[in-house]
């Protein structure tokens, strides 16, 4: 039997079936999370994911965008009968200690990064979430969640530009092999990597000054690949973090869901 395990971004949404006899991820869908809103489309990604396959009658996402999560909870209790849970619905104090002001700030998103990341690695770390935000979240070998950073996204700020300056194009972002641009587009993508890289690296370090420890660096989303070599400590690149935090959530509540 599987079970249906989900990430909604404002950007897009990454749904696993999981076998949960050994709660290993059989197979992944990535769409668009605007289909969301497309009731065709939404129909249709949604049978491809579910057809012919035989489901637990719970499922849990992470959200960050509560109008998505809640045309998804729609579709798949009336059509599949399928109840879809919510992280932070779930208790998960025994899975990791939460340390900010406020756990209700706290999207669902992050702290399934930081409980995959603490399973994962028992280990000091930082999750380099690379969304329509770009995250910094702060885990230590002790199991806690310490909060995080959260910056301007990349694609976010290369779409404000464009939109904010007439003689800005959109472009795609890369690695240019010289710092100093020879034309515009050169110049924006030195700009934008150089510059998210020198953001990135320093914030990790102002984050081991202020703890005064040292961190291994989780890279995970759509740009950690690119982002991986200008990274100055030791780092994986791990796409499926977010996603092995939630599963350890369901583990963690199973004999709750029957």
């Amino acid at each position: 039997m599987n079970v249906l395990i989900g990430d909604i971004g404002n950007t897009s949404t990454k749904i696993c079936l999981v076998d949960i006899k050994n709660f290993k991820v059989k197979k992944i869908f990535y769409f668009e999370s605007k289909k969301f809103l497309i009731k065709h489309d939404l129909k249709h990604t949604l049978n491809a994911v579910i057809k012919n396959k035989k489901l637990f009658k719970f499922s849990l996402f992470s959200s960050v965008v509560p109008k998505y999560e809640n045309i998804i909870k729609k579709f798949l209790k009336i059509n599949y009968k399928i109840n879809v849970l919510e992280i932070k619905n779930k208790k998960i104090k025994k899975l990791i200690k939460i340390n900010v002001k406020n756990k209700k700030q706290v999207g669902s998103d992050r702290i399934a990064n930081a409980i995959g990341a603490y399973n994962e690695y028992k280990r000091n770390c930082i999750v380099l979430d690379f969304g329509t935000a770009t995250t910094f979240d702060v885990v230590t070998r002790n199991g806690v969640y310490n909060g995080g950073v959260i910056a301007p996204g990349i694609n976010l700020s290369i779409k404000s530009l464009s939109t904010s300056a007439d003689q800005i194009p959109i472009f795609s972002i890369k690695k240019e092999k010289k710092i100093i641009g020879k034309n515009t587009l050169e110049a924006l993508r030195s700009g934008f990597y150089w510059g998210y890289s020198g953001l990135i690296n320093n914030i990790i370090l102002q984050i081991e000054k202020e703890t005064k420890k040292k961190y291994k660096i989780i890279l995970t989303g759509g740009y950690a690949n690119l982002f991986k070599t200008s990274i100055t400590r030791p780092y994986n690149v791990d796409k499926n973090i977010t996603i092995k935090g939630i599963i350890e959530i369901f583990k963690a509540n199973k004999l709750h869901l029957n």
